[in-house]
């Protein structure tokens, strides 16, 4: 089901927006304006944000390759010399350019929302706020979507960022790999080239921007890895905090429940359950003997009351699981798991 924050929203101050190819025809004759080929959306979180460079570098390739673009900055609650920069833009491109602000900051997924309400563009190219990525790639990027891809994720290689960063990227995607079963290699580079009708299905929140492929992928559209030249990365080098890599783990198991266990739910918490179940059932058949056969007393004895409680909660949780299978159970026709490509008669 497709969040509301991704609906297609109308401009405003009467700017024509592009329309689905079997709406109605308009009612005072006009003919619809050409949909462009790429639509840039840069979330911008930071005030020093290179956004007169990734407009350049960018927009450049694009002219290169004749194609029509535009590109849509949305700060996050930020101003500055970025947002001044932005301004100054605008003057010189005018609709080619637009500008989305956030009066606080809500993420960088809500920011891929509200620039997608935004775009035009028959592909939808979200970029960092600096040129990360040697814009020539935009080409076989593009390929990739007019032979038949909807989602093209980059892999930077090789990587020029410092070490330590590298083998915790690494480890990263290969723990991504091995309990997804993906063979992406590089879920942290953000220059990605979408079909707008992909992003019309896949819900954008809190973290899972960084896990779109994935999404999309269990979704039923075709994800195409294209390595790609990397030129430079912002961000902190060397060891993260201990709460990073928290979020991280985290965001691996709700990506792994979202993939796996969605229309299933008591598969996942009914595994969990029955463990606690298991070790607490088995402390305490051990008890019970001990009580029986041996005499032993159970007062003062905490292992009794953990078991218990180990029991306890194995069968809260199996309840958790067979409540959201009612709930799916119920809302069934509402629900798709699937995604049909075509259907040939």
């Amino acid at each position: 089901m497709t969040s509301p924050a991704l609906q297609p929203a109308a401009r405003e101050s009467g700017e024509a927006t592009a329309r689905d190819p079997g709406a109605a025809p308009r009612p005072d004759g006009e003919d619809e304006p050409p949909r462009l080929d790429v639509s840039i959306v840069v979330p911008v979180q930071v005030a020093d944000a290179e956004v007169d460079q990734v407009v350049a570098a960018l927009g450049g390739e694009l002219d290169r390759l004749g194609r029509t673009w535009e590109c849509i900055l949305v700060f996050d609650g930020v101003r500055g010399a970025a947002f001044d920069k932005a301004r100054a833009l605008r003057d010189r491109l005018g609709d080619q350019l637009q500008i989305v602000s956030f009066k606080n900051p809500f993420g960088e997924s809500m920011c891929l929302s509200a620039g997608y309400e935004t775009a035009r563009g028959r592909y939808v190219l979200t970029s960092p706020q600096y040129v990360q990525v040697d814009p020539a790639e935009l080409g076989p990027m593009l390929e990739q979507l007019e032979e038949g891809a909807d989602f093209v994720t980059p892999w930077r290689k090789p990587r020029v960022d410092p070490v330590l960063n590298r083998i915790q990227s690494s480890l990263f995607n290969w723990l991504m790999r091995r309990i997804i079963r993906m063979e992406f290699h590089d879920m942290n580079c953000y220059l990605r080239m979408i079909r707008r009708e992909v992003l019309d299905d896949v819900s954008i929140y809190g973290d899972m921007y960084r896990f779109l492929p994935v999404i999309a992928f269990r979704q039923g559209f075709r994800v195409v890895e294209v390595p790609v030249r990397h030129l430079k990365e912002w961000g902190q080098g060397g060891f993260y905090g201990f709460g990073v890599y928290v979020r991280r783990f985290l965001d691996i198991l709700g990506v792994m429940f979202l993939t796996k266990f969605t229309m299933k739910p008591l598969r996942f918490f009914g595994t969990i359950g029955a463990l606690f179940v298991l070790v607490g059932g088995a402390i305490l058949s051990v008890v019970v003997w001990q009580r029986i056969f041996l005499g032993a007393g159970l007062y003062g004895r905490p292992i009794f009351l953990l078991a218990m409680m180990s029991v306890v909660l194995g069968v809260q949780i199996i309840g958790f699981g067979l409540v959201g299978e009612i709930i799916i159970f119920t809302q069934a026709r509402n629900l798709r798991e699937y995604r049909i490509e075509r259907i040939y008669e």
